[in-house]
């Protein structure tokens, strides 16, 4: 520990956090926020806040959110390459606890072009992944129905989706209660779930896991989201990718700091689950356009 150099270590830590929030306010600078109507969980109206399921991921796992016809949505995804578990406190605060190494970036943009199907387009920097999603929302959680059910249909591609290619099927299952919380079930199978090794190898590993994940409103703006996706079938090297994080909604805007054991973030990526005695930093920014 740097108790020797405490208000160093203080004035680093501070720093990392005045960045991490300068970039979201910058962000709802740029873009004025629609207001939202609060309306129950099980309202048909696509456009309405969810108060309990405020976002369409809840780190890494697909959520049930709906998404209004021909409305669209952006997010960006951000997983500092530095490990927080390695070395001490001076050590993660030398290089701002892991900002200072680099990070794995990802956009996304979806739009819905008729109503309960989305279309999702995803790339990250890692290997150049494009992952090309398909949503059914097909089941709404309501007074008759007990649950929410979405069907999820995903490709991914690296080298900008020239090769190196993995398909995920799967579907999110998810219960909301009242305003205050969303339980999530996210079974996907995942064909060539590690195209790079496949590619050396020539031999195409499939996977099954079941994503378990929950998001828990702690105040009318503020949330507190984790997950784990253990692999039940298949190849199951490494561990199952975890996560936990804190997220503030404001207007369109979703802003959820977070911290997995995993630098990726598509479907077949969450299949081949997290690093050992690893700890990310990261962030996703959501932007709603409706």
């Amino acid at each position: 520990m740097c108790f020797g150099q405490l208000v160093p270590c203080l004035l680093s830590a501070r720093l990392v956090i005045t960045r991490l929030f300068s970039v979201f306010l910058a962000l709802l600078v740029l873009a004025a926020a629609p207001a939202f109507s609060q309306t129950p969980s099980g309202s048909d109206d696509d456009a309405a806040l969810q108060p309990a399921e405020p976002d369409y991921r809840v780190i890494n796992l697909p959520t049930t959110l709906r998404l209004p016809v021909h409305k669209s949505s952006f997010e960006l995804t951000h997983r500092f390459n530095g490990n927080l578990r390695n070395g001490d406190f001076g050590d993660q605060a030398s290089s701002l606890f892991g900002i200072d190494q680099g990070a794995t970036i990802g956009f996304e943009y979806r739009f819905a072009p008729v109503r309960h199907v989305q279309l999702i387009a995803y790339r990250e920097n890692y290997d150049k992944t494009v992952q090309f999603t398909g949503k059914w929302d097909a089941i709404h959680q309501n007074a008759d129905r007990p649950v929410s059910v979405s069907g999820v249909l995903s490709v991914d591609g690296g080298n900008n989706f020239r090769e190196r290619y993995a398909t995920s099927v799967g579907a999110t299952i998810s219960r909301q209660i009242d305003d205050h919380a969303a339980l999530y079930l996210v079974p996907m199978w995942v064909h060539n779930v590690t195209p790079l090794a496949s590619q050396i190898t020539g031999v195409k590993d499939n996977t099954f896991y079941l994503g378990v994940g929950g998001r828990l409103r702690i105040r009318p703006t503020v949330y507190v989201s984790a997950e784990v996706s253990p692999r039940l079938a298949g190849l199951a090297q490494g561990t199952a990718e975890y996560g936990f994080a804190i997220e503030k909604r404001a207007g369109a805007h979703t802003f959820q700091l977070n911290f997995s054991n995993s630098e990726l973030s598509t479907f077949a990526q969450t299949g081949a689950g997290g690093l050992p005695d690893s700890l990310f930093l990261g962030f996703n920014l959501t932007r709603k356009f409706f």
